[in-house]
């Protein structure tokens, strides 16, 4: 859809960011001072650019991650993607997944698809920006620069339920508290812009 934003209209845009200081990372209700979780994908490097068939260009599905074993206590894992430089108030919200198996160690490709409050798995894909279960793919407005595509995973302690098909807010309120650790991966894309695979603002985790 933002595709079809014009070039001038965008680039006009570039200065208007949510910001990274936003991301659920961040929030003060998680406390921060986390564990890490080591965070990858085999698609793509952390920095590296979105191949385009994880986005609103391609295929438009959600990539593979995969990650290291969460710290003693965990009792699930929850992962919410958020694009920080969208030209909003608030990140733009691209997934939100919870209910995650503390033994699980990864999501296929595909896997975060809306399953109408409950999978096959565990696992329960919430609702994005759009207020629709599933995988938003990345889609920035043409000339708007770089966007990064902040990737955020939370081992959690303890039981609680943000009740079915979850957004962002309720997500944060269900797990103030509870993070034990948390992961960060960064994929970046961009339209009508030079490829720059290995640019990325950092997003250090909350001390």
């Amino acid at each position: 859809m933002l595709e079809h934003v014009p070039h001038w209209l965008g680039n006009a845009m570039r200065g208007l960011r949510a910001g990274a200081d936003k991301l659920v990372i961040a929030a003060p209700e998680l406390g921060g001072g986390f564990a890490t979780i080591d965070l990858c994908s085999p698609a793509f490097a952390n920095g590296g650019r979105l191949p385009p068939r994880f986005t609103a260009d391609g295929a438009g599905v959600s990539p593979p991650l995969l990650w290291s074993e969460p710290p003693a206590g965990t009792t699930a894992l929850a992962l919410i993607v958020e694009d920080p430089d969208a030209p909003a108030r608030q990140p733009l919200v691209h997934a939100v997944v919870w209910s995650i198996g503390a033994d699980e160690r990864h999501l296929p490709e595909g896997a975060i698809a809306a399953d109408h409050a409950g999978g096959g798995a565990a696992r329960d894909v919430g609702r994005n920006s759009y207020l629709r279960e599933g995988w938003l793919p990345p889609d920035p407005p043409t000339g708007h620069g770089p966007h990064n595509y902040a990737f955020q995973l939370f081992a959690l302690a303890g039981p609680d339920d943000p009740g079915d098909s979850p957004g962002r807010r309720a997500m944060v309120e269900a797990m103030a508290g509870r993070v034990l650790a948390a992961g960060l991966l960064i994929g970046t894309y961009d339209r009508g812009e030079a490829s720059q695979a290995g640019r990325v603002s950092p997003v250090p985790l909350p001390t």
